[in-house]
Order: C-alpha cells, then structure tokens, then sequence
C-alpha cells in the first residue's frame, strides 16, 4: 500500500511539474507576442512624429527619441538612472506624450496603467501627431 502511494504521489509531482512547464511557455510566448505588438506600436507612433520608426528597436535610442518627441532635453534621459525620480519622469513623458498627439489627460493615465492597449491606440488610430508638448526645446 506504501509503495502505491509513493508511485501516485510521484505521478502527481511529474504531472504538475508539467503543467508548470507548460504554464512558463505559454506565459513566455505570451509575453513575447505582447512585447513584439508593443514594438511595432512604438515604431508606427515614431513615425508618426516624424522619427524613424527602427530607433523603437534599440534600447535607451528609443527613449531619447521619445524624449524628442514630447519636446523634453537629453540630460532626461540622466534623471531615468535615479531611483523614485525615474518614476515621475516615466509619469511626465508619458503624458507629454498624450498631449503631443492632442489627447487629453484621461490618455495619459491610459498610456500609463494599460500602455500595451493605449500605445497601439496612438500608432494604429486616427491620432496625429500636433508637436512637442513641451515648447522651446533645444536638441
């Protein structure tokens, strides 16, 4: 009787061991499908703005083209580097972004908690980019 339970509770362990195999896949490709869309979001909203669209491609390129954009200063792209700052300056540009597009603040916070739906939204819809929201910059 000892024997047959250790065999199911070793059958058990095998059979969750791969369903949490299974789940990590399935997550991973989810979250590469979603990354890869954000992408090709960021690069139609580049174009948009009249940047090119690979600079969405390369890491810390893309941010200060973005930072373009919006109309903010390189010496931004410093602030993203300190701890709790990074997070207000993320706060800041994304709404920037919202307002260089003509949106309202209601968009900002979308771009904020639910960017993988409102940066599609900015790249694929009607919006048109209006100019930095953010005037008398110099780069």
């Amino acid at each position: 009787m000892t024997q047959f339970l250790s065999i199911s509770a070793l059958f058990l362990q095998q059979r969750n061991d791969s369903i949490g195999i299974f789940a990590s896949i399935c997550g991973g490709l989810i979250g590469l499908v979603v990354g890869v869309f954000q992408i090709i979001a960021m690069w139609k909203v580049f174009e948009k703005a009249g940047q090119p669209g690979w600079a969405a491609l390369i890491p810390i390129y893309n941010t200060y083209v973005m930072l373009e954009i919006v109309g903010r200063e390189w010496w931004w792209l410093l602030l993203l580097l300190i701890p709790l700052v990074n997070i207000v300056v993320v706060v800041v540009v994304l709404f920037d972004l919202a307002k260089s597009f003509g949106k309202d603040t209601a968009f900002g916070f979308g771009l904020l908690f639910l960017s993988p739906i409102f940066m599609p939204i900015l790249g694929f819809g009607d919006a048109k980019y209006v100019g930095p929201a953010v005037s008398g910059t110099t780069f």
